[in-house]
């Protein structure tokens, strides 16, 4: 391998070709797809996508990396942090995200695709424990406020635990590629905003984590749950996706 992964980008390569054919079973590709690839690392992936859709956005921040990922047909790099660049920007738009997401930024980077319209379906390969956490049910440690945001938008469609010796350098933890397709828009700033406050200290009752957050005082975050028939004494992880949205419409 000619480039060494760099920690701190949380970069672990994709080297193993056997993984391929689950994700494009997973990701359900097609010849019309434009399919936005975050962190594609030696490019083994990004080749493989683009011998199958009609083009393949390829976001790298690591410069290290241009030999390996030029000259792929149909595919368009774009050089930066996907987190700053204007992925909406993007054109043609793309309508598949299928990535090995750099850890660093898998949890941020899904959240914020959530916000791009025409994106309708993901295959992403995360941490298995970031996988269980986005389709966690409430009541259990894995709930969280991410589980809140992806569960308002979208519906998983599959799972499949990964071994670590498809990437190199092999990774402490257990990975998975999970899939889900969009069922409704990106919840609404005023519900990102009560999700954020509401978890923001889990070991508080809601009214308290909302007021420590300064995002209401305890008296209308107690008023709102009451308005939801809720008691004050609940949590955040007590509460189902949508809740959360009634929670934003009455809670100012």
């Amino acid at each position: 391998m000619s480039v060494r992964p760099r920690k701190a980008l949380g970069q672990h390569f994709l080297v193993d070709e056997n993984i391929l054919r689950v994700i494009e079973r997973l990701s359900a590709l097609s010849p019309e797809d434009v399919v936005l690839e975050v962190g594609p690392g030696l490019g083994v992936l990004t080749r493989f996508l683009a011998q199958r859709v009609a083009l393949v956005h390829a976001v790298e921040i690591d410069r290290r990396l241009e030999p390996e990922l030029g000259g792929i047909p149909r595919t368009e790099l774009h050089w930066g942090d996907a987190l700053q660049l204007d992925l909406a920007s993007f054109r043609p738009p793309p309508v598949k995200l299928v990535a090995n997401l750099p850890y660093n930024v898998a949890t941020p980077l899904v959240v914020e695709s959530l916000g791009l319209e025409l994106l309708g379906s993901w295959c992403v390969m995360v941490q298995r424990e970031v996988a269980d956490r986005f389709f966690a049910r409430p009541s259990t440690k894995a709930y969280g406020g991410v589980s809140v945001l992806v569960q308002l938008a979208a519906e998983r469609t599959g799972l499949h635990p990964v071994s670590r010796e498809v990437f190199r350098p092999r990774p402490n933890v257990d990975s998975a590629l999970v899939a889900f397709r969009r069922i409704a828009p990106a919840p609404s700033p005023s519900v990102k905003r009560v999700v954020e406050a509401a978890f923001s200290h889990r070991r508080k009752t809601l009214p308290n984590a909302v007021s420590l957050s300064g995002l209401a005082s305890r008296e209308r975050a107690v008023a709102a749950l009451e308005a939801i028939g809720r008691a004050p004494s609940v949590r955040a992880e007590a509460l189902e996706p949508a809740e959360y949205v009634a929670l934003a419409e009455v809670l100012p």
